[in-house]
């Protein structure tokens, strides 16, 4: 069921994202999970527009937030206005259903705390009063990795609580091309419509937790998780966070591909995109070429991969 519903979701995004089904599948794979998407790239790759795509295709509001230096936490949660004697609450760009959070490093850690409590519980609370977000809620949150003048650095906690971090990467082979002639007269976005609600992503996101994860799989996991914590030139390792993450990102994929249970392949693909932001280099290790990449290669190549009973 869910394969065949992310196969008719896919289709509609990659109308206007051309030749990145690897992408959309881990962004959709983490929309399942209930989690958050990094995008980390250079400008003009397509962030802001695969996002654009996916609110429409799922039929969720769409905000988009630029931060700078000046945007204040209220800007993103809302405030209290006095009206007609009493205090009336103007919710913030937080609520809605799939909030960009464009160049996230722009804006203090003031603001940037702001997001917290709303991407780990789904709610803001603001004068003592707690209001619950949308569901489903996704904030794509972009990073630009080249530009640092005026920025400031994400910090662990915060880039904890992002599920994935993707990366789109330039176009290959004929993509670009492609993406040329579709947007030549007119932007596919605009026409673009949704092909399945809110409510059918929370059925999803049900089913998904229910995807089977063997014993072997739970063992597996966790010796991933406890090698990135012990590997040499790392200084912070997975959390215990992100080992619920990885198992339910790799739940999230093995439900796209049409599995009820999670297999390696499962876990070798969510590792990377889950893994790969909350590994912290020592600077040794980083003046030596070593990358969080590099170090979760050599993990899954020495922990054994377990095999059917």
């Amino acid at each position: 069921m869910i394969q065949t519903w992310f196969d008719k979701l896919s289709s509609n995004v990659e109308q206007v994202i051309v030749g990145k089904h690897e992408e959309v599948r881990r962004v959709v794979a983490t929309l399942l999970t209930g989690g958050h998407v990094l995008l980390e790239d250079v400008p003009g790759t397509g962030k802001t527009t695969l996002a654009r795509a996916l609110a429409k295709s799922l039929g969720l509001e769409f905000r988009r937030v630029q931060f700078t230096p000046d945007l204040l936490p209220s800007d993103l949660t809302g405030v209290y206005v006095f009206r007609q004697g009493e205090f009336e609450f103007r919710p913030g760009p937080l609520f809605t259903g799939l909030l960009l959070a464009d160049e996230l490093n722009r804006a203090t850690p003031k603001t940037q705390s702001a997001l917290l409590e709303a991407m780990a519980e789904g709610q803001v609370t603001l004068e003592g009063h707690t209001h619950p977000l949308p569901r489903p809620f996704l904030v794509i949150a972009t990073q630009n990795p080249i530009e640092q003048e005026g920025t400031y650095r994400l910090p662990e906690a915060q880039l904890d609580r992002f599920t994935a971090r993707v990366r789109l990467g330039y176009p290959e082979g004929e993509s670009e091309r492609e993406m040329l002639r579709r947007m030549r007269q007119a932007s596919p976005l605009d026409g673009l419509g949704p092909v399945t609600t809110a409510e059918a992503v929370l059925e999803a996101q049900r089913a998904v937790r229910k995807v089977r994860v063997s014993p072997e799989m739970e063992d597996y996991l966790l010796e991933v998780v406890a090698a990135t914590r012990k590997a040499q030139g790392v200084v912070l390792g997975a959390s215990p966070r992100a080992a619920l993450a990885l198992e339910r990102f790799a739940q999230a994929l093995a439900a796209l591909e049409g599995r009820d249970y999670v297999i390696p392949d499962d876990l070798k693909d969510a590792v990377f995109p889950v893994l790969g932001h909350r590994l912290i280099l020592a600077y040794e290790a980083r003046l030596e070429g070593l990358t969080p990449e590099s170090v979760l290669h050599v993990i899954l190549e020495r922990v054994p991969v377990p095999v059917e009973s």
